[in-house]
């Protein structure tokens, strides 16, 4: 690889305190709307400008997608980016929000970082590698009852005002299990998963950008990455992540 995931820490911690400047004074913080559900601050442009530079330094090769700006040239290989994941969360002063940045080469995913700077967790993978969290590996949880499990999810789809949305799936499967968890983040989420704080993940109507890096690490962690239908792969529309063991009971409530 041109770019060693220690070198990538250093590029993504750094674009962490980027934003946390914004973070720590919020009454400051300029916020616009990209829709009537959808938010955007000098945050997300500012963090997403010094990846776009930190990163075509690095690998001058690699073309860059990034929430904010769109796509550069070269999308064949190229850097997916979203500064920050959870921007709602992010304006309001909570903690749970991410900056996500995966590398993919020809189509697939190469290698993925996390970060929650306001948590202080970093979590990242390389394809064939493993996952880890804070320099530790991690791996999905032991748990193989859905009725005992923990699961998260998100809600997207309203933002859109899609009439097929995630309610009626929520519904099901809260009633299926122990613990329920909308957290703000899908990158975060997916890590969550990766980690084994929960057992399962779901959400529609998202963007690569959401997803790229946490889908890479929770499936180097043990996860499995499907549809709602199970289908293996990366589906932004709608990513379906468990630890493997309660896929089988999930799917008839997807």
């Amino acid at each position: 690889m041109p770019i060693t995931l220690e070198t990538l820490e250093i590029i993504v911690r750094a674009a962490g305190d980027v934003a946390m400047h914004y973070f720590n004074d919020l009454g400051a913080l300029a916020i616009n709307k990209k829709s009537a559900r959808d938010l955007v601050t000098d945050a997300d442009v500012d963090v997403e400008n010094y990846l776009q530079q930190a990163l075509g330094e690095q690998c001058p090769e690699y073309g860059f997608w990034g929430e904010e700006s769109g796509q550069s040239a070269n999308q064949t290989s190229r850097w997916i980016v979203d500064p920050i994941d959870g921007t709602h969360s992010f304006s309001k002063g909570q903690y749970f929000w991410g900056i996500s940045v995966a590398l993919e080469i020809d189509g697939e995913l190469m290698m993925g970082a996390v970060y929650g700077p306001a948590l202080d967790d970093y979590y990242c993978a390389e394809k064939g590698k493993g996952a880890w969290k804070n320099g530790k590996p991690i791996r999905v949880s032991d748990e193989t009852n859905l009725a005992s499990s923990m699961v998260s999810t998100g809600f997207a789809c309203l933002r859109q005002y899609l009439e097929d949305n995630n309610l009626p799936r929520f519904n099901r499967i809260a009633q299926a299990t122990t613990g329920q968890r909308r957290l703000g983040s899908a990158a975060l989420d997916l890590c969550t998963v990766a980690d084994g704080q929960v057992d399962a993940f779901w959400e529609q109507e998202l963007n690569l950008y959401d997803i790229a890096a946490g889908v890479l690490i929770a499936k180097e962690a043990g996860a499995t990455i499907t549809d709602f239908k199970g289908n293996p792969g990366v589906f932004p529309k709608q990513v379906f992540a468990t630890n493997g063991k309660i896929l089988d009971q999930l799917l008839p409530l997807m």
